[in-house]
């Protein structure tokens, strides 16, 4: 009897954390960027660079910290740079190794990335998040999941979606954070 109550007990701490656990991550990107135009115009604003990386692998990243194993993106036509990114390169790795430069190569295919599924889905006319977030329900499959917005870098102690993580964990409901924005730029 006992041994069967610390079994039901173990059963019930293990499998009500793997139930909680969110795996899916949406990124819608397939806006148009008018906040970072003239710069978004030619390159995608999640692929502009930040220090040696584009803004999106800061959020996949961020993603990836909390147990995120699939990350889905809402894309466009136009942005096939972000898939390009996320795809493994082993030419150029290959080239980079045999030149010397191996601690290059392993930031051309982060080892963090070798269990990630990506997704790519074609959102053909921008019709605002919420039909982007839509756009992804066949692979969300029912299943909770997280939505990031890689356009904007906040830098904290804990991750924004962590913190996120915590709450939903605390109140298994659904939870989003905000940022204020001045009046003058809600027009973008």
């Amino acid at each position: 009897l006992i041994s069967g109550i610390i079994f039901a007990m173990i059963y019930k701490i293990i499998f009500s954390k793997v139930s909680w656990m969110i795996k899916k991550a949406v990124l819608p990107v397939a806006g148009l960027g008018t906040r970072f135009l003239p710069a978004s115009k030619a390159t995608p604003k999640e692929m502009l660079p930040i220090i040696d990386k584009p803004l999106v692998q800061y959020a996949v990243e961020e993603a990836i910290s909390i147990g995120i194993k699939e990350i889905i993106f809402i894309t466009s036509p136009e942005k096939n740079s972000i898939k390009r990114h996320f795809n493994k390169n082993e030419e150029i790795e290959k080239k980079l190794i045999k030149s010397g430069k191996g601690e290059i190569a392993k930031k051309l295919n982060p080892k963090i990335f070798s269990d990630i599924t990506f997704y790519y889905i074609n959102q053909e006319t921008q019709n605002g998040l919420g039909d982007a977030i839509l756009h992804a329900e066949r692979i969300v499959n029912n299943e909770d999941f997280a939505v990031l917005l890689p356009d904007d870098l906040i830098f904290s102690e804990k991750s924004c979606l962590s913190q996120l993580l915590e709450i939903y964990d605390k109140h298994n409901s659904s939870v989003i954070a905000v940022n204020k924005v001045d009046e003058e730029n809600i027009h973008k």
